[in-house]
């Protein structure tokens, strides 16, 4: 029943089929079931025109459409119709699908509109109202709550909006129970008091009522929130018995060598998960880490030292970087600890020159290369190491799965991985998206350091911070000044770098001043070129695009200003202002925006200012935007939800994970009798999300 054909379900027909397909990617009965409504209307309440106020959600009103017409041209061009009940009258307001509109109403007819009611210029008015003709209101559609589905322009032109999905899946509701056999085991259902699956699939299209609703949906969250964590914890076990990890059992005279003069003392939190990875290396278990840490929390001490961990035993280490000059600042920040330890380390680019190439390979094969730092290139075929046993990724979500996996070839048996990223991860996604890793924290600043001070400013205020940045460059410090943009653009009147650079170079003249400019658009040696100029400290100023979020590393620069600061995400607002703060002077980041910006966008401006904590900060921004928008839609296969939310239903995550763990303690393999109608579903069910391991 599952797969009956769309064409044959009462009312869609060939054409209708084609379209959902071609929208929603609907292709069978039980694929139209799951497309769960997205929110739902009290229809029994209406409400009157002249009762509106302003803290309204949403209204639905009874009426006659008096008046509907074009206004506008262009840009501005919108359908806008008055609607007339015996209290008043209101606007409804089309931006979108005029034609289909104006084709589908009807002047003089009585509707029941619905909506989000807004003012402006002192006039109500509703924009994209959902439109029903009075008579057509059914009895049994409407008496008490009715779901609203997710629809296009082009399923609505074939009768399918929102009340024509109810119609047709209510037709055939009673094909539904098949389609939907029980997947959690009894036992399950009985300690959560869990309704049954076909009946939260019916109570979610049709509610009887408030609560009925409430115990469907938190059914259908739990078994959603649940099979995901069954299937990364059973993806992390299944590893954990394919794969042999090299045991790393000796704690050598490197790694004490290297320990002991470190010039500084390890936090707690460095210390602890540098307990966690030897705990790995040493148990004959594959490893796969993920390693996160605010900027200039140390992460690096904590790779460096487990690489030393794979050579006291007889292995080999690689790093791995997304860009070149992030591998040639780890490479030099490393040759300068290890080399007095007589460790060799070298570092492979794309413009290191074929001789050194050749030596690199040959000292690789045989084993006398110890580390081997580097970008891409190490990818490479002639690259063979004679045994890899551990490779550290840095910033590993700049690298494709596929990349990742060129690694294994390189080696007879998979070495150990840890992959870092500076990109705090909320906890629940953590559990989410990398469920099959182990996750080490490292939550803790090294002592001395000072928190960046954060300021937002508009742009009336750019002389006073032209003549702030040329304070600190009088101290002798460096600059940043980042925009989004490249070139001008029509749509949108951000500052943008090229227009930036000049007025700085005008305030800033050479040859009292050096301004360096660094874009996406540049050559990669130019861009190179410019960044070291930076670096050695030969410009005073860097006019940059966000290509300097990842990678450069200048204790002297003490100021970032974020040109059209609303335009980026938190993340990356915090990721810039990491380029800052390396060293031990204060250092300030200076936020500059228009004065009209939207809520969101001063709520972002302002968690920046009030703190320094990545990951205090990664949680407003899930919240804000949402698991998909964070992680990207390439890394989101785990939350592509259908109706549980990891920012919401936190608690009902941990709880699936707390189940889903006992679970497979007592029955790893799914095998007992109770477990069969899970083991049944998940046959074929769960697809790898597997961004973070190299695998």
């Amino acid at each position: 029943m599952s797969e009956l054909p769309l064409t044959y379900v009462k009312g869609i027909g060939p054409q209708r089929a084609e379209v959902l397909q071609a929208e929603l990617k609907i292709n069978s009965l039980k694929d139209l079931f799951l497309h769960l409504p997205f929110r739902y209307v009290d229809r029994t309440q209406f409400h009157r025109i002249a009762k509106i106020t302003s803290d309204e959600e949403a209204v639905q009103i009874r009426g006659v459409l008096r008046t509907l017409g074009e206004v506008g041209t262009g840009r501005t061009r919108r359908l806008v119709g008055i609607f007339q009940d015996d209290s008043g009258q209101i606007e409804l307001v089309w931006f979108k699908g005029i034609r289909w509109v104006m084709g589908a109403l009807q002047v003089g007819a009585s509707y029941v509109a619905y909506g989000k009611p807004t003012r402006f210029k002192n006039t109500w008015n509703i924009a994209h109202p959902e439109m029903e003709k009075a008579g057509a209101m059914e009895a049994p559609l409407v008496a008490g709550l009715q779901p609203v589905y997710s629809t296009t322009e082009k399923l609505s032109a074939r009768g399918m909006n929102s009340r024509g999905m109810e119609r047709i899946i209510k037709g055939v509701l009673n094909e539904l129970p098949p389609l939907f056999p029980e997947n959690l085991p009894h036992y399950l259902l009985d300690a959560l008091n869990l309704m049954p699956r076909a009946q939260a699939m019916m109570e979610v299209h049709a509610p009887r009522d408030v609560a009925s609703l409430k115990k469907a949906r938190y059914r259908l969250k739990f078994e959603e929130l649940f099979m995901i964590q069954v299937g990364l914890l059973r993806q992390k076990l299944i590893n954990q018995r394919k794969l042999q990890g090299f045991t790393f059992s000796e704690v050598g005279e490197h790694f004490h060598g290297f320990y002991e003069k470190l010039p500084f003392a390890l936090t707690d939190a460095q210390k602890r998960v540098l307990k966690e990875i030897r705990r790995d290396l040493r148990s004959g278990k594959h490893m796969n880490r993920l390693l996160q840490g605010d900027v200039g929390s140390g992460k690096t001490v904590v790779a460096v030292l487990s690489m030393l961990l794979a050579v006291d035993n007889g292995y080999q280490a690689a790093l791995m970087a997304p860009t070149e000059i992030l591998a040639q600042q780890h490479f030099q920040g490393i040759y300068e600890w290890l080399n007095p330890l007589g460790i060799r380390v070298e570092l492979l680019t794309g413009s290191t020159r074929k001789a050194a190439r050749r030596d690199i390979a040959e000292s690789l094969e045989s084993g006398e290369l110890a580390i081997l730092i580097g970008t891409h290139a190490l990818l490479e075929d002639p690259v063979q190491f004679a045994n890899l046993g551990l490779v550290v990724i840095d910033e590993q979500h700049r690298f494709g799965v596929a990349q990742r996996a060129k690694l294994w070839k390189k080696n007879k048996q998979p070495p150990h991985v840890l992959v870092m990223t500076a990109t705090p991860i909320p906890r629940t996604l953590a559990m989410t998206a990398y469920g099959d890793l182990d996750v080490s924290t490292i939550d803790e600043l090294p002592p001395g350091r000072k928190d960046i001070q954060t300021v937002h400013r508009f742009d009336n205020a750019r002389a006073r911070i032209f003549g702030f940045m040329a304070e600190e460059i009088a101290k002798g410090r460096q600059v940043y000044v980042v925009y989004p943009l490249i070139e001008e653009s029509q749509v949108m009147d951000y500052k943008d770098l090229m227009d930036g650079y000049e007025s700085i170079v005008r305030r800033f003249p050479m040859p009292d001043f050096n301004v360096s400019i660094v874009h996406g658009k540049m050559k990669a040696q130019d861009k190179d070129w410019e960044m070291q100029r930076f670096v050695k400290g030969e410009t005073q100023i860097m006019v940059a695009t966000t290509v300097i979020e990842v990678g450069v590393n200048v204790p002297n620069a003490s100021v970032m200003v974020i040109e059209s600061a609303e335009r980026f995400g938190l993340s990356q607002l915090h990721q810039l202002r990491g380029r800052v703060g390396r060293g031990a002077e204060q250092s300030y980041c200076i936020l500059m925006s228009g004065e009209d910006i939207s809520a969101d966008a001063r709520e972002r401006l302002a968690t920046m200012c009030r703190t320094n904590n990545g990951f205090e900060i990664a949680e407003v921004d899930l919240r804000l935007r949402g698991p998909g928008n964070l992680m990207g839609t390439q890394q989101s296969g785990a939350l592509n939800l259908a109706i549980a939310d990891i920012v919401k239903d936190q608690e009902l995550l941990q709880l699936a994970r707390a189940k889903a763990t006992q679970m497979l303690e007592a029955d790893p393999e799914l095998s007992l009798p109770e477990n069969a109608p899970l083991s049944h579903f998940l046959k074929g069910k769960i697809k790898k999300i597997g961004w973070g391991r190299i695998s």
